[in-house]
């Protein structure tokens, strides 16, 4: 099933889209709902976020090709982590398919994108095993932790790095039928294709990284769970178009625009 939010009529409403029509609903997927029988062209819509998180975790580094190539550019050993650390982003800084990425008039030219799996959390879950880790889960969603790479580096949190308003695309909706084992990641940039690797072949997985954050934190219905990247990024521009798709659960395609 994919669930998509949206505006209609000024007002915000989860649909379910099927083909290309889309059954408005009364309610969430996170709580109960009923079919409004409004049926709507999903070319339509105005799409939105597919969630408004309370709470936008982050993966650390998390795959290991990532890892040694950073490495590499910063002429480096390699460090490999040995436990599943997460972080935070701004859910200020979501915006959805379609939509621009703005850079601001300030940055550098290292602003460059990472493609993430996006962990969507459909159930309250605190002390939850591994092997039961995927019981929380809505499903899944794509994303673009997009980052100014030199304010990375020089400021002392990553607060406007990763945080700067639109920086972090998200959509095009949550899928809840799809299957870790045969997700692959694709990015194309001006429909060039530039990365592509195995989308669960990370250093911890969905599930370890559940189990650790519940050990410590709650996570609510609508909470989200980005996972991090692989591979090396390049740099993006105004007028670029960046597509990331992550096979059985969809492509977010968003322009780039300058401030």
């Amino acid at each position: 099933m994919k669930w998509v939010r949206y505006q209609s009529d000024g007002k915000t409403f989860y649909g379910i889209l099927e083909g290309d029509k889309v059954k408005e609903v009364y309610g969430s997927p996170f709580d109960s709902y009923t079919e409004s029988g409004t049926l709507h062209n999903y070319e339509s819509i105005q799409l939105l976020p597919p969630v408004n998180p309370p709470t936008f975790y982050a993966a650390g580094i998390n795959y290991e090709k990532h890892v040694r190539e950073a490495a590499k550019l910063l002429g480096t050993e390699p460090n490999i982590p040995d436990k599943a650390d997460i972080g935070y982003r701004a859910p200020n800084a979501l915006i959805a398919h379609g939509q621009p990425i703005v850079v601001p008039k300030d940055a550098t030219e290292k602003v460059q994108y990472e493609a993430e799996l996006v962990v969507v959390i459909g159930k309250e879950t605190k002390n939850i095993s591994e092997s039961n880790a995927l019981d929380c889960v809505l499903g899944y969603s794509v994303g673009n932790d997009v980052s100014e790479r030199t304010w990375q580096a020089s400021d002392r949190t990553m607060w406007r790095a990763k945080n700067s308003d639109t920086f972090k695309p998200m959509g095009p909706w949550i899928e809840t039928n799809a299957s870790l084992e045969d997700m692959i990641t694709t990015v194309r940039l001006n429909n060039r294709e530039v990365i592509k690797f195995a989308t669960n072949d990370m250093i911890f997985g969905v599930q370890k990284y559940i189990s650790e954050i519940t050990k410590y934190i709650t996570l609510y219905p609508g909470d989200v769970v980005w996972m991090g990247t692989d591979g090396s990024s390049e740099n993006m521009k105004a007028g670029d178009i960046c597509e990331i798709e992550i096979s059985g659960v969809g492509t977010l395609r968003n322009p780039i625009a300058s401030e």
